[in-house]
């Protein structure tokens, strides 16, 4: 199944209230890997942003005054993400701005659009998030600082952004591999052996106490590959025969 990891940027945190969408980013992936296609648009919301969202995202009324409205662009969205599972962080507040627009502009053309969990598989990250780590912070930067993902670059939320760091979490978070198996697959990344021997013997030269795993250990560690190996499609590097 095509995995579309999604976000979006609003003007605020209720559609009930009037508040609006006013960015959808969207990345496809394919056997747990980034293929490259995605869907994104900025949105005009025909009202104005309140001050406290623009510090969320930093999008103002004046970036938006020439993008298209959300009918320009419903029909594009809903063939990008049809018959894909969603992979959104809290994806009831995305979801229901979505399926909010998609009312609006079924209304104004005098049709119908489908709701969005009518067309695709949800997966919520936050739910997902929570069960595996109960009673602690789970949003999206603190699942960064957990498993040791990189988003020094994020200074203000972004849809195109959050999806691609979502994209990470959730392939971490699931049992996934993401730089190793990329780098097992990009040519051009090549081991410096003289890098590598030089640490050795600096390592070898401070006469470091070598302190190998017991058998329970050793037990334990292969039974977490087996299951990245489960997750990945039997793509689990540290469980392939040697040639």
């Amino acid at each position: 199944m095509r995995l579309i990891v999604l976000d979006t940027e609003t003007t605020g945190l209720e559609p009930k209230q009037g508040h609006r969408l006013i960015e959808v980013g969207a990345l496809e992936m394919v056997n747990r890997r980034l293929t490259g296609k995605s869907f994104h648009e900025y949105v005009h919301p025909e009202r104005d942003i309140p001050m406290e969202a623009q510090a969320v995202h930093g999008i103002t009324e004046e970036f938006l005054q020439d993008k298209p409205l959300f009918s320009a662009i419903a029909d594009d969205f809903i063939e990008f993400v049809r018959d894909a599972e969603l992979i959104i962080h809290n994806a009831p507040f995305d979801l229901g701005f979505l399926d909010n627009e998609l009312a609006i502009v079924g209304k104004a053309a005098g049709r119908s659009y489908p709701k969005i969990s009518d067309i695709c598989k949800i997966t919520d990250t936050l739910k997902l998030a929570r069960q595996k780590h109960p009673g602690q912070k789970n949003n999206l930067d603190a699942l960064c600082r957990r498993y040791g993902i990189n988003n020094a670059h994020r200074e203000l939320h972004g849809a195109l952004l959050d999806s691609e760091i979502l994209a990470d979490v959730y392939l971490i978070m699931t049992g996934g591999q993401t730089d190793l198996m990329l780098a097992a697959e990009t040519p051009s990344r090549k081991i410096d052996a003289t890098a590598v021997n030089s640490r050795i013997e600096s390592i070898q030269d401070d006469n470091l106490p070598v302190v190998l795993a017991t058998s329970e250990e050793l037990n334990a560690h292969h039974a977490k590959l087996e299951t990245v190996a489960k997750e990945s499609n039997d793509k689990c590097l540290w469980l392939e025969s040697p040639e």
